[in-house]
């Protein structure tokens, strides 16, 4: 933190000192053992950090003008309906509209109509890959002189179906088609760290497998020519209940994409899009998610997210409903407007603890990316299962920590209700579902920490 007149009354204290203090406090009970844990990463946290932990450590600020908006997702079945959904939406407070695209005929100036493309962000999900549409959709979007993100994302389709779109060279084809298209305004790739963390990776792997993701792209399109200066990229980040570990994660995210970035000697607007973790969200005392999420958008705040999307509290059980939209809109508007996180993106700047946090997943997340390019990169070490694995591995151990309630889940492995009753409050299957069929790489799943526990007490019902 910078030095201000007021703490020059006071001598400074070296950490030296401090843990000397602590230890004698401690009346003979081992520093280390009783002061110190290890994260899942491997990260040693310590008791207290001081300006000692910051030394030679490079620090990435944000802008100065940096701001961050209150989106909300739209599911686009009708485009009439979506579009009354999105005026109403944006009345009531909303910023940036993310848009799910199911269907390639979908009428985009029925969608749009009265919206000020000029004010407004759009973000873009497509379930599909079809050059025309999409290609119309960016005229369209040129034409109205929008700020627009399409997040195509061909390899994140891959880690989540374990198949292309439609192969390999045909899904390539379409997004250099696309790209070409692109413009300052108008970003085409996506990179979906979300499946990630919600499948269970620890936030090194988290970090390290996005860099690794976003790479398979810049080598494909810089080197190849198709992209010489810029390289406008959106990254979806899911955010857990750790909370200064998150804010930290995002911090490192950034700094990571523009160390990268430096080496192809392109400039790239890195547009972090956040949103709650699933992983931890339960079926029972579902009240309690709302503490999560509000946690989880605070640390998307405070670690610079440009667009912050809640999830709803009652989400993994039931469709999309305006009460639960209204409450998840909500908490992010008393945030910003009354909880003065409107400009709180650079408070965490300087701060000893998140910056050491910072620098610390930053440093372990590149080592294991230099180890994935040395093994290949990122589509190699997919099709060997390698990734796969050590996801598997990671969630195991986190699972593991659940189970023995060593990672509290409030309502679900601890403090339960026993007169809870969910069976009839199913709109929607809140579990992994099995399907058997041929993929040509192993998918990534998604997993929630309580699902079996939560199984086990709907058959008790």
């Amino acid at each position: 933190m910078n030095n201000t007149s007021l703490f020059h009354e006071f001598p400074e204290v070296s950490a030296k000192q401090w843990k000397q203090k602590i230890q004698m406090d401690l009346k003979g009970a081992d520093y280390n053992e009783t002061l110190v844990w290890e994260s899942l990463e491997g990260i040693n946290v310590k008791p207290f950090y001081n300006q000692e932990d910051l030394k030679n450590i490079p620090s990435y600020a944000l802008p100065k003008n940096h701001d961050w908006a209150v989106g909300q997702s739209i599911y686009v079945g009708d485009e009439k309906k979506s579009n009354i959904k999105a005026l109403e939406i944006l009345e009531k407070g909303v910023e940036t509209l993310i848009f799910t695209i199911p269907n390639e005929a979908t009428d985009f100036e029925t969608l749009f109509s009265g919206v000020d493309l000029k004010e407004t962000k759009l973000y873009f999900n497509f379930e599909f890959l079809v050059l025309e549409p999409i290609k119309k959709l960016v005229t369209l979007l040129k034409d109205k002189k929008a700020k627009a993100y399409l997040n195509i994302d061909i390899i994140g389709h891959l880690t989540k179906d374990g198949n292309w779109y439609h192969n390999l060279e045909k899904d390539h084809k379409i997004l250099a088609a696309l790209v070409a298209l692109g413009t300052s305004d108008i970003s085409i790739i996506g990179v979906n760290a979300s499946r990630y963390q919600n499948a269970g990776a620890n936030m090194v792997q988290q970090l390290s497998y996005a860099l690794a993701h976003a790479n398979e792209y810049l080598n494909h399109f810089v080197t190849s020519g198709a992209v010489e200066k810029s390289f406008p990229i959106t990254f979806k980040m899911a955010v857990g209940s750790n909370y200064f570990f998150e804010i930290a994660k995002i911090k490192a995210m950034r700094w990571l994409w523009n160390s990268l970035i430096s080496e192809y000697g392109i400039q790239s607007e890195c547009n972090i899009l956040a949103v709650p973790s699933k992983r931890n969200k339960t079926l029972y005392d579902y009240n309690v998610n709302m503490l999560r999420t509000t946690s989880e958008c605070m640390s998307a705040v405070l670690g610079g997210a440009d667009t912050v999307s809640n999830l709803a509290y009652d989400a993994i059980y039931h469709k999309d409903n305006d009460f639960g939209e209204r409450i998840a809109r909500n908490q992010l508007l008393l945030l910003k407007e009354e909880g003065y996180f409107l400009e709180a993106s650079q408070i965490s700047e300087g701060a000893y603890y998140i910056e050491s946090l910072t620098h610390q997943l930053a440093e372990k997340a590149l080592v294991l990316f230099k180890h994935l390019e040395k093994a290949g990169g990122f589509l190699d070490t997919m099709k060997k299962g390698t990734i796969q694995q050590k996801i598997k591995e990671s969630a195991e151990k986190e699972q593991q920590l659940f189970d023995e309630g060593k990672i509290v889940s409030l309502g679900t492995n601890r403090y339960q209700n026993p007169q809870d009753r969910m069976k009839d409050d199913l709109e929607l299957y809140p579990f992994v579902k099995q399907k058997a069929r041929k993929t040509i790489i192993e998918p990534i799943i998604e997993k929630r920490l309580a699902e079996a526990s939560e199984q086990k007490r709907l058959n008790d019902e």
